[in-house]
């Protein structure tokens, strides 16, 4: 997943070091609010020892209560869904695909996705956002 985010954003002329990306989704699994062994810790992780800020976006996880792996991000809130906030992510990577995100809204306002979860297959898109991990 990483790799396929840094491809893409090579893409664009953006190296993943000093890169905005944004996390779809830190639960466990969709529409829960469950972050016990989540993946999307380990993506965050990941980006941000290649130097990404990193940010998540979860309607069902509002703040990171403390857990024992990931006790660095405790405290972080989810971004604002709106327009200018997302939009100003070089990346969006959908790791948890909750029913309750708009999408199309998504497709709209975010310059390069990585959808692990095919949750854009059926999002009218730009040649060359939607990159499938």
């Amino acid at each position: 997943m990483i790799d396929r985010a840094a491809e893409a954003l090579n893409s664009r002329c953006r190296a993943i070091n000093s890169a905005k990306v944004l996390l779809l989704g830190l639960a466990y699994k969709p529409n829960v609010d469950d972050k016990r062994e989540s993946p999307t810790f380990v993506l965050m992780d990941l980006l941000k020892q290649r130097g990404a800020q990193v940010s998540y976006y979860d309607p069902y996880i509002p703040v990171i209560t403390p857990t024992r792996e990931h006790a660095a991000w405790t405290g972080l809130t989810s971004i604002p869904w709106n327009r200018e906030t997302v939009a100003a992510f070089d990346l969006a990577i959908i790791s948890t695909d909750h029913a309750c995100v708009n999408y199309a809204e998504l497709g709209q306002w975010a310059p390069l996705i990585v959808d692990s979860r095919n949750a854009m297959a059926t999002v009218p898109t730009r040649p060359g956002q939607v990159w499938k991990a």
